[in-house]
């Protein structure tokens, strides 16, 4: 796997709007991550993680391991 590829797609899946409590499905977390990054654009995904990490540090770090083996799995 790419690192930086999958870095931007976990900071965009971490900044989508999709919950890990919606059992999303590889589709789903591929969606998702396409509709942020073209929203927001990879700088401003990785914007909001810096910021989340800043608020809610220990929300944060639940939600990017997640993003981390959503992205991996989904994009395997």
């Amino acid at each position: 796997m790419n690192t930086v590829l999958d870095s931007i797609r976990s900071e965009a899946l971490f900044a989508s709007t999709l919950q890990r409590s919606q059992s999303p499905t590889p589709e789903l977390i591929r969606e998702a991550v396409t509709a942020t990054v073209d929203r927001l654009g990879e700088a401003r995904c990785a914007e909001v993680v810096a910021q989340e990490f800043g608020e809610h540090p220990d929300c944060a770090l639940g939600r990017m391991r997640w993003a981390l083996r959503a992205v991996r799995s989904a994009f395997a």
